[in-house]
């Protein structure tokens, strides 16, 4: 990765729209003495720069090597000070932090009555609006209050804010439990993906048990309900349980828009249900819901008072994109499909520095898949080349896995096999040490490595004789994860029936729907 993209200050300030700067610099400007200061050269400098360059800003400005590391970071502050008074950057959440901040002013100047008024109209916003971690910092500020100066307005105020305080904690602690517990799990997804066998599926299933806190949905608010939903979700992923995914993924959306001023304030989960929704969608192979589903999305995001920022603009971008390329996996329509690459592609670029890494990489496999449905081999290679000479890619390890299997079959299958060996050989090697080979790669290694030695009258018996040792695998708990990032039941049926991958799957997808 380049220095420009790894510098915060650059990237932030690169970040900001017209308006923004604009801002920035008036912001900057209601002091005469800021006209020729350092950080706003910095500022300058840096917003008219197309890369990070040192040498450029030493030279440019009045700023020595020395200063430069203070100056950054004083520019860094005073940019985010300005975004923090920008109304587009305004929410439900800042504007009661603001209130507590208000109300803690006035106590330090002893107008402990206009401290408790504030705090009052700030707890209440909090609470309504399922914020119960700044509610309950409102009522600890409250107590603190309460104990150096007895207003007598209600006889049992004491009382009255224990039991809020205790109930706000009760609540703020099952949620930090079901949190952690559905991070834990989000985490061991993106590490491995899905369980590899029993061992490791009775391990989370221990794991998932041992740290689900008891809980009573009748009395979970909104917040609560949100975490155990994704705790059961991410369970669910973890298990190839698309139906439970399902389940709970549309209970995490429902909830969204059975209370619509909950999309104002999250609007990221709420993002993330839908996402998660049309993943299950697509493993279940429901177009039609699939579609309907994606329609109602995009119909919302299409909304005048959707929220609208950087953040949620990238959201909005892969999630709809990555689930428009699956709509055309679920019924084998690849070729249908092709023309959405370089459209994406071109919108990939521009949010460069906002997409992880990982995603990057998901689109690429998605783009290879997609090549592969439509028989064009040569540009699932291309695509697979950008994952596999990924060197830094850390997470997703059965993403890189199956990149390397689908790539030696693309290979195979465009005729570019000269170094067929050594890709098999890496390959295998790759495999054993992710601690990834199964009975379906092994069979389908061993089979791409003996087809050499077959003779070509005898290819379609070969190709049926691999189809049947897979089939038993199809439906098995943990080797089936195999054919959820490769279809190779319907590769090797196209080789059998000499036609593409795209029109097995759209056959089995009609036959299924008779």
């Amino acid at each position: 990765m380049t220095k420009d993209q790894k510098d915060p200050l650059f990237v932030l300030i690169k970040s900001l729209t017209k308006s923004e700067k604009r801002q920035f610099k008036l912001y900057v400007g209601r002091l005469g003495v800021n006209a020729d200061s350092k950080f706003l050269n910095l500022f300058n400098v840096l917003d008219k720069s197309k890369k990070y360059d040192e040498k450029l800003i030493l030279s440019s400005t009045d700023i020595n090597k020395r200063q430069l590391a203070n100056v950054k970071a004083h520019l860094y502050k005073q940019v985010l000070i300005s975004l923090k008074l920008n109304p587009a950057h305004q929410n439900i959440r800042s504007q009661i932090r603001e209130q507590l901040d208000f109300a803690s002013i006035l106590y330090h100047k002893g107008l402990y009555n206009q401290g408790l008024k504030i705090l009052d109209k700030a707890k209440e916003t909090a609470i309504n609006n399922e914020e119960k971690n700044l509610a309950y910092e409102i009522v600890e500020l409250e107590k603190v209050i309460e104990s150096q100066y007895i207003t007598r307005s209600i006889s049992n105020r004491a009382d009255q804010l224990a039991v809020q305080a205790k109930e706000l904690s009760a609540a703020n602690v099952l949620t930090s439990k079901l949190s952690n517990l559905s991070l834990q799990l989000y985490g061991v997804l993106l590490k491995t993906g899905y369980v590899k066998d029993e061992a490791e599926g009775k391990h989370i299933e221990e794991y998932f048990n041992a740290r689900l806190p008891k809980y009573d949905i009748a009395e979970l608010g909104f917040r609560e309900k949100l975490w155990l939903y994704k705790a059961y979700l991410w369970y669910g992923f973890l298990m190839q349980d698309f139906l439970s995914c399902y389940k709970y993924a549309r209970k995490w959306v429902d909830l969204f828009y059975e209370q619509p001023n909950m999309i104002q304030l999250n609007p990221v989960f709420f993002l993330k249900g839908n996402n998660y929704l049309l993943e299950s969608l697509f493993f279940l192979r429901q177009k039609e819901k699939f579609d309907k589903r994606l329609e109602k999305l995009e119909k919302t995001l299409a909304e005048k008072n959707f929220p609208d920022n950087e953040n949620v603009a990238t959201l909005s971008f892969l999630y709809i994109n990555l689930n428009k390329v699956n709509s055309f996996f679920i019924d084998g329509s690849f070729a249908d499909g092709l023309y959405l690459i370089p459209q994406i592609e071109k919108e990939l670029k521009s949010y460069k520095t906002k997409i992880d890494e990982h995603h990057q990489m998901v689109f690429y496999y998605k783009f290879a898949s997609m090549h592969f449905g439509a028989g064009n081999n040569l540009d699932t290679i291309f695509y697979l080349d950008k994952i596999i000479k990924n060197k830094s890619l850390t997470m997703r390890e059965d993403l890189l896995c199956f990149s390397r299997i689908l790539s030696v079959i693309a290979h195979y299958e465009a005729g570019k096999d000269e170094h067929l060996e050594t890709d098999l050989r890496e390959t295998y090697k790759f495999l054993i040490k992710m601690n990834d080979l199964h009975e379906v790669q092994k069979e389908l290694i061993r089979f791409i490595r003996d087809l050499g030695d077959v003779y070509p009258q005898d290819l379609k018996y070969a190709f049926k004789d691999l189809l049947e040792k897979l089939k038993i695998f199809e439906n098995h708990p943990y080797e089936r994860r195999s054919f959820l990032y490769l279809d190779i039941i319907s590769w090797l049926e196209s080789k059998i029936s000499n036609t593409t991958v795209g029109q097995v799957i759209r056959d089995k997808y009609l036959d299924q729907k008779k």
